[in-house]
């Protein structure tokens, strides 16, 4: 995708769009129904075969219902190709809400691992639970009584599960619908401020088909996803560009450029129609700060916004381990609090390391004080595992320490600040609600481990070699001396 320039030259803003039809960025009637229809013709033949869409013909509305509100849940912030193995165990584990309802917070988590934004499927629980114990058992079925009444539900979630699994005529935004509409109708303003959400909104609730609400939200996601693309949309082949105010400005860009061409090499002057509309006052437009670009085309819709900071946080992390009686080999994991980042999820014991304190003596006191180890000389370095989340960006100090026989017993007795802790062996270990990140330090782990091994092997065969060399052949003992 190209780079915006803001330093284009003169000649370039006098090509810029002077479309004067429609510029109050909504859909003209006839318009609305074009796109109506052509959408849905495009997703009765292009849609695409996922799980959750089967329970389209299912007659229990409370089952319909929860197979579409997992499922949006779950593609909040996760990309389809992801969800869909998640999706398929979750229902086979949890095939209705009562189901789910009746489960424990930490099989849900279980379930979730390794899904990120661990607080979704929390809160689907607890959505579970609020219909059996205090609405009698039945899902609300209008968007706005579904976003009223279950946690963790908004607006775009609400208007999905309404329009999908029980045919309310109310549209939808999410991330790909913004970018449509943004193409579409050439908004160009930060898309994150009320101004322009409302206007999505807008558009979303007028486009919306009233016989087919859910087929047609359903499609302009499924347009965004695979035809309007972020990086490589395919506008030449799209069944909506005669509609598409950005693809327009691109072509009249390409028009213009060539009569300014033809123009310069003629002599003549340049037509008076190459005026810039003043559209100064617009909040949907782009700014004059951030102007069209010929360079990005399509790509100038919709407008990012900028990115916040992300916080940057450093942990020592330790890999406590011993054999049960067993002799197979076990790991120490702590429970993460109730409630803030990843709530109740299980990782090894850690503790952030601040440039105010010193991190072997904030480490040492870690070790020994709050797990219970004394022979610190038992660290051993492992390396650095860097993880993201969304507004975070965590770095993990890993270290390996192996429990001596004697230190067993204190360990099972500390109180780790409270937290719950337990020890779990590998296989234990993947099945327990473990993040991502601690997934990826338990391979740093292992691959270290390896490449030990590696090490110690061709020392092994180094040495045999070399002792094969200097060792005399049976017949060297019989060959004449000279």
């Amino acid at each position: 995708m190209p780079k915006r320039n803001n330093k284009r030259k003169a000649s370039d803003s006098k090509l810029q769009s002077t479309e004067k039809q429609n510029h109050s960025h909504d859909f003209l009637a006839e318009e609305e129904s074009s796109i109506r229809a052509n959408l849905l013709s495009w997703y009765d033949q292009n849609k695409r075969d996922l799980p959750w869409r089967r329970y389209a013909s299912e007659e229990d509305p409370n089952k319909r219902g929860y197979a579409v509100w997992v499922s949006e849940v779950m593609l909040q912030q996760t990309q389809v190709a992801t969800v869909i193995d998640y999706y398929n165990r979750w229902m086979e584990k949890w095939p209705t809400l009562k189901d789910l309802a009746a489960a424990t917070l930490e099989e849900v988590n279980e379930c979730w691992s390794g899904l990120g934004y661990y607080s979704r499927g929390r809160r689907l629980h607890e959505g579970c639970k609020k219909i059996l114990e205090e609405l009698d058992g039945n899902m609300p079925t209008s968007a706005s009584k579904l976003q009223k009444e279950l946690p963790g539900v908004g607006r775009y979630t609400a208007g999905a599960i309404a329009s999908i699994a029980f045919k309310e005529k109310t549209g939808v935004v999410d991330g790909n619908v913004i970018r449509v509409f943004s193409r579409l109708r050439a908004i160009g303003a930060d898309t994150t401020t009320n101004v322009v959400i409302d206007k999505f909104w807008q558009l979303a609730n007028s486009l919306v088909d009233g016989e087919r609400p859910g087929d047609l939200n359903q499609a302009l996601m499924e347009f965004g996803a695979t035809v309007c693309t972020p990086k490589s949309p395919s506008c030449s082949n799209c069944t909506l560009n005669e509609y598409c105010r950005a693809y327009k400005q691109v072509e009249e860009y390409n028009k213009k450029s060539t009569e300014l061409l033809n123009a310069k090499l003629n002599n003549n002057k340049l037509s008076k129609t190459f005026e810039i509309l003043d559209i100064e006052n617009c909040e949907l437009c782009l700014s004059s700060e951030v102007p069209w670009d010929p360079a990005l085309g399509v790509f100038n819709y919709p407008m990012k916004p900028k990115k916040k900071e992300t916080k940057e946080e450093k942990f020592a992390t330790f890999i406590v381990q011993r054999n049960n009686p067993d002799d197979e080999q076990q790991f120490l994991i702590v429970q993460r609090p109730k409630t803030g980042l990843l709530a109740g999820m299980w990782e090894f014991p850690n503790i952030e390391l601040t440039l105010e304190a010193k991190s072997n003596t904030v480490t040492n006191d870690f070790l020994s004080e709050k797990i219970g180890l004394s022979k610190l000389d038992n660290r051993k370095e492992i390396g650095e595992v860097n993880h993201k989340f969304s507004h975070r960006y965590h770095t993990y100090i890993v270290e390996s320490y192996v429990c001596e026989d004697t230190e067993n017993d204190l360990v099972e007795s500390t109180k780790l600040n409270g937290q719950a802790s337990r020890w779990v062996t590998k296989d234990e270990f993947e099945e327990a609600a473990m993040p991502t990140a601690m997934r990826k330090i338990l391979k740093l782990y292992e691959d270290s481990l390896k490449t030990i091994s590696q090490a110690a092997k061709k020392r092994k065969l180094g040495n045999a070699s070399s002792q094969v060399k200097n060792q005399r052949t049976m017949d060297s003992f019989f060959k004449p001396k000279n």
